[in-house]
C-alpha cells in the first residue's frame, strides 16, 4: 500500500510513511472486507460511514505538519483508523463521533493496539472540544457546508486546521492556519466526504 499508492502519489514525511505501514487497516473493517482493507478506495463500515482511502488519510494528516509533540482535535472518530494514524504522530488525540456503536467499536480496537493517547468522546462534533482546547491542528473527517467557528476558536496561534468544505456530493480539501486574529486559507484540492451533521454542519437526514 505505502509503496504502490502512496509514495507514487506524493506522499513524502517519513513519519506518516512509518505509520501508515505500522497500522493494520484490516483491524478496522469488517472481516468480509478484510482482502480489500489494503486497497486505495473507501470501504463502509456501517451506520451510513466509510473508512476513508489510505491515499487520503495519509494526505490529511501530512498536510497537518505534526511533529510529535502536537494535541491533535479530530471530528468524526468513524472506525478509529485516522486517530491510530495520527497518535503515532503527537502527543494526544482527541476524537468526537456522535454514533455510540462506532465510538465503541473504535475503542475496542484501539484498546487492542495499546494506543492509550486516543480519547473519544460521543457528541457533536460541530461543537469542538472546548475543555480542552486550544489545539496544534485539527482535522474533520466528515464534509462541512461551511467551516465551523469552533474549530477556528479552538486553534492555538499557528494551528492548522484540514476540512473537507463544499456541497453534498463534492468538496475541496482546505487548510487553514491560525495567524492570531487572522486566518489563512490554502485549496488541496477536490475530495469526497460523508456529511458533518450537527448544529453547525448538515442536519440529520438532510
Amino acid at each position: 500500500m505505502v509503496d504502490t499508492q502512496l509514495i507514487p502519489r506524493g506522499i513524502k514525511q517519513k513519519e506518516v510513511l512509518d505509520a501508515m505501514r505500522t497500522i493494520p487497516r484490516h483491524l478496522f473493517v469488517e472481516e468480509g472486507l478484510w482482502a480489500q482493507a489494503y486497497s486505495d478506495y473507501p470501504l463502509p463500515i456501517g451506520h451510513g460511514q466509510t473508512i476513508s482511502q489510505p491515499f487520503m488519510v495519509a494526505f490529511m494528516t501530512e498536510a497537518m505538519e505534526l511533529t510529535g509533540t502536537e494535541k491533535v482535535l479530530e471530528i468524526g472518530v468513524g472506525s478509529g483508523y485516522q486517530a491510530a494514524i495520527v497518535s503515532l504522530l503527537a502527543s494526544r488525540v482527541f476524537t468526537i463521533e456522535r454514533k455510540p456503536a462506532l465510538a465503541a467499536k473504535a475503542r475496542k480496537v484501539l484498546d487492542g493496539l495499546h494506543l492509550s493517547n486516543v480519547q473519544i468522546r460521543i457528541g457533536d462534533g460541530t461543537m469542538g472540544w472546548p475543555e480542552e482546547a486550544p489545539f496544534d491542528a485539527v482535522i474533520v473527517t466528515a464534509a462541512a457546508p461551511e467551516v465551523p467557528k469552533a474549530y477556528i476558536d479552538q486553534l492555538k496561534d499557528g494551528g492548522r486546521l484540514v476540512i473537507p468544505v463544499g456541497g453534498e456530493f463534492l468538496q475541496e480539501l482546505v487548510r487553514i492556519r491560525r495567524k492570531g486574529g487572522t486566518t489563512v486559507t490554502e485549496d488541496l484540492g477536490g475530495c469526497k466526504f460523508v456529511k458533518l451533521v450537527g448544529r453547525h454542519g448538515w442536519e440529520e437526514g438532510a
